[in-house]
This record gives C-alpha cells, structure tokens and sequence, in this order.
C-alpha cells in the first residue's frame, strides 16, 4: 500500500489551546470531536487504578508504576497495568512513549514489549478482553484482540482472539521480526532509536479504527468488538515512560 501523508489538524477549541498537528497516511479526517483533554495529569495515577498479576488489584508496593518529573514510569518488573477508572468509545487519543533499558523476568532478553489496551471488558486479569495497541520493537502498530475480542483487518479477514490468549494482525508494511532486545526491522520499522520519544494516535470511531506511529499510518481495523470499555497500559516485562496521555471524544 502506497502512503500518501497529509497534515491532521485537531481544532482544541476553548482555553486557547494550540492545534495538534500528526502526519497520517490514512486519507481520513478526525471525525468531529469535543476537547482534548489530559488522561494522565501529570502528577499522580489518581485517575488510575493499579493490577499485578501476583498481587491484583491497587497492590503495588515495589512501586511498578510511579510518577517522576510528569512522566509515567513503569519498571517492568511485573506483569501487569494502570487502567482508567472511565471507561470510553468513540474517541482519539494520543500518547507518547520511550523505551528504558531493562527487560525481565520471562521476558528477559526478549524485544521490548508493552501495549495500549482499549474497550476492555471483564474481569481485571493477565490480559482482560480488549483490542490492543501493540508497543514493542519492531512491532509497534500491530492490532492484538486478546480473550474473545476480534476485528476485521483491511485486507478483509477477521481475527478473534482465542479465550485466555490473542492474535494479531501486523502493522502496514511490516517486516520480519525477532524477539530480542533491541531488535530494529530492516523494513517498516515506524519506531524512532531507543531513548527516544514516539508518540501514537489512535482514533475509535463506531465501526472503524485507525492507529497512526510517529504520525504515520499503521493500521486500520473494522467491526471491532468489544466497542467500548476502559483503557490500560501495560508493564510486560520491559521498562517503559509514558507522557502527554491526552483523550478527545467524538461527537
């Protein structure tokens, strides 16, 4: 697929915010929207809650998840998310990502590897029902559907997630992969080097929905289910920051 880029403008509107400005690929406008508005207010998880596989729900005492200087930390030292306490549908977000430097536990040695999981429904667990935003070298843009979740791919298949486990469907133009640390493709890699930030959009509208890398198409997706439910983000077994956590409903 040939990518043609334009600029998407987000008009904020209201306390004299800035346009937000992505270079996408896909050919299609922002659906009109309300304001953009923070997810992550840059001085707690108070709009959070916290699970770890070993420990469950609000139980982090090794501080897995901390705030540092109005960014997210997660060590990676435990499987597990922050979720919000909202939950959404129909909406744009955007985030902002880089990677730290250790991986651990079973994932030691392995890429790099975290995620953005939205509309998940359920039970808290390792890993709820939900679409997700895959993050990890060499693979971010890939669409997961974990636990029974599914989606149509743009070449017309649709992928169900088995119960207890996930399938996905590789980003645009996505090359050979391989499983360890640091791994970078030869081709189609939409990551920038290590300690560098990235910064992703998603955009979940009804029966449609486009990811975008480093404000570059990576995946569209149709007739997701679930269709609404909170977000989370995930430590698994990678250090990783997260910033600029913003979300914008659509009309």
């Amino acid at each position: 697929m040939k990518l043609q880029t334009y600029t998407l403008v987000l008009l904020l509107g209201g306390l004299g915010a800035s346009p937000v400005r992505a270079e996408t690929a896909s050919g299609i406008a922002l659906p009109p929207h309300r304001q953009l508005t923070p997810l992550f207010n840059g001085r707690d998880l108070s709009g959070f809650e916290t699970f770890l596989r070993n420990r469950g729900l609000n139980r982090d005492p090794t501080h897995v998840f901390a705030v540092e200087k109005g960014v997210i930390h997660v060590s990676g030292r435990e499987m597990g998310y922050i979720v919000t306490k909202q939950a959404f549908t129909r909406f744009y977000m955007r985030a902002d990502f880089k990677w730290g430097k250790g991986t651990f536990g079973e994932r030691a040695g392995q890429a790099r590897d975290s995620g953005i999981l939205y509309s998940i429904q359920g039970e808290d667990k390792v890993w709820p029902r939900s679409v997700e935003f895959q993050i990890k070298e060499g693979e971010t843009g890939d669409f997961w559907m974990t636990d029974g979740a599914a989606l149509t791919g743009s070449d017309g298949k649709r992928v169900t997630g088995p119960p207890g486990s996930a399938r996905n469907i590789g980003h645009i133009g996505k090359g050979p992969t391989e499983n360890t640390i640091g791994f970078r493709n030869s081709s189609g890699e939409l990551e920038k080097p290590r300690g560098q930030w990235n910064t992703l959009e998603l955009i979940v509208n009804g029966d449609v929905i486009h990811q975008y890398v480093n404000g570059k198409l990576a995946n569209i997706g149709r007739d997701p289910s679930p269709t609404e439910g909170k977000i989370l983000l995930q430590s698994e077994g990678a250090e990783i920051f997260f910033r600029n956590l913003q979300i914008a409903p659509l009309r």
